[in-house]
C-alpha cells in the first residue's frame, strides 16, 4: 500500500452501524491483509532534542510497533509517535497506512501494534458505540479513556488537534452569501434556498453526524437537488472554483484549506463531534514501558490544527514523503534530533 494518501476525502470513521456489525470481519481482514503480518524496521539515525522533556534513552531495549489509518494526517502521525520512540532508545516497526479505522484500532487492542493516534470522537461513536457526541472536548476524551479502559487500550492526554467535518467555501461566495458560521448558512437556505449549494462525499450525506443531523441541528432547507456527491478532492477543488457548489465539506486540519484559500464557517452550535488526536497505547504495553507517556507528552501537547494544515499541506499539496515531513517537523521543534 502506498504511503501517498488518495487525493480523495479520508475515510476516517466508519459509520456507527457498519463499525458495530461488520467489526469481526474487518478486523480479520485488516490483520491478515493490510500489512500487519509484516512491517518494515524504522532505521533512523536520531536521539533526544532540546525539547524533548526527559532524559536519557527511557526506552532502550523496548519493542516497539506503531500504526495508524491509511491517510495523510494518520500516516504523518503514525510518523511522528515512530521517531519520538527511536530517539528514546526503542527499536521501531512501522506498521502504518492500515486501510480503515477497524483494522488499526485492533492491531492495539490485540497487541499486533503497541499504539496510535486516534481521535476521540471516533473512540466515542465508532468504536464505544455511543451515538450522541460529548461537547467538551476534555470531558469526551475522558469519557473515552475511562470507557476504553475495559479493552484493554489506554488514552493518554489528547492535543488540540480536533479533526472534525466543517463546510467551506471560497472568498467571493463568502461576500455573496454574507455567512460566517452554519447557522448563518441555515438562515440563507431558508430565505433563498437556490444559493446553498453544496459538494459532499456519499457517507457524509448519510452520516448521522454529517449532513441530515447537521441540517436537523441548523434548521437547514437544503433541496436534494441542490447537493452533489463527489469524492472528498475533487470537493476542495469544486469549493475552490466555486460554481457548481457554493460550499463544501472538509475536515478541520486539511492543508488544502490554506492552500485553496478556503474560509472555514463556524460550528456555532456545536453539531460536528470533537476528534482530538490523542494517543492510544496497547495497556499491557504500557505496563512494560511506563515511559511512553512521558515521551509523548510534549509532542501530543504542541499538536493543533495549524500544525496539522501545516504538515498534511507539504503531504497533500508539495507532494512530500510523510517520514520526511515529520522527521523535519520534530527537529525543527528540538523534539528531536539527527545524528
Amino acid at each position: 500500500m502506498s504511503i501517498h494518501p488518495r487525493p480523495a476525502g479520508r475515510r476516517r470513521r466508519a459509520p456507527r452501524r457498519a463499525a458495530r456489525s461488520a467489526a469481526a470481519t474487518l478486523t480479520a481482514l485488516a490483520l491478515g491483509g493490510c500489512g500487519l503480518v509484516s512491517g518494515s524496521a524504522m532505521s533512523d539515525d536520531v536521539s533526544p532534542g532540546s525539547e524533548a522533556g526527559y532524559g536519557g534513552r527511557p526506552l532502550s531495549g523496548a519493542q516497539l510497533t506503531v500504526t495508524s489509518k491509511e491517510f495523510t494526517e494518520q500516516i504523518v502521525l503514525g510518523q511522528i509517535m515512530g521517531l519520538v520512540f527511536e530517539a528514546a532508545g526503542a527499536s521501531v516497526i512501522d506498521k502504518t497506512s492500515i486501510q480503515g479505522s477497524i483494522g488499526a484500532r485492533e492491531a492495539v487492542k490485540s497487541g499486533t501494534a503497541d499504539a496510535t493516534y486516534e481521535y476521540t470522537g471516533t473512540g466515542w461513536i465508532t468504536y464505544l458505540g455511543h451515538a450522541k457526541p460529548i461537547v467538551d472536548p476534555q470531558a469526551q476524551w475522558k469519557a473515552v479513556r475511562d470507557e476504553d479502559l475495559k479493552n484493554g487500550i489506554v488514552w493518554l492526554p489528547k492535543s488540540k488537534l480536533n479533526n472534525t467535518y466543517a463546510l467551506a467555501l471560497n472568498a467571493a461566495n463568502q461576500k455573496k452569501l454574507g455567512v460566517r458560521d452554519l447557522s448563518d448558512v441555515a438562515r440563507r437556505s431558508k430565505k433563498d434556498p437556490a444559493s446553498v449549494t453544496l459538494c459532499v462525499e456519499n457517507e457524509f450525506a448519510a452520516r448521522n453526524d454529517g449532513l441530515p443531523g447537521m441540517a436537523r441541528a441548523y434548521g437547514m432547507k437544503v433541496p436534494s437537488s441542490n447537493v452533489r456527491k463527489m469524492t472528498g478532492g475533487v470537493i476542495y477543488t469544486e469549493t475552490a472554483k466555486g460554481g457548481s457548489c457554493a460550499l463544501g465539506e472538509v475536515f478541520t486540519t486539511d492543508g488544502r484549506i490554506k492552500a485553496m484559500g478556503l474560509h472555514v464557517l463556524a460550528d456555532d452550535k456545536h453539531f460536528f463531534p470533537n476528534y482530538n488526536a490523542a494517543p492510544a497505547v496497547n495497556a499491557k504495553t504500557l505496563k512494560k514501558y511506563p515511559a511512553i507517556p512521558e515521551v509523548l507528552a510534549p509532542i501530543t501537547k504542541a499538536l493543533d490544527n495549524t500544525v496539522a494544515q501545516q504538515l498534511n499541506r507539504k503531504v497533500d499539496v508539495d507532494g512530500e514523503d510523510p517520514h520526511k515531513v515529520a522527521l523535519d517537523w520534530l527537529v525543527q521543534k528540538g523534539f528531536i534530533k539527527e545524528g
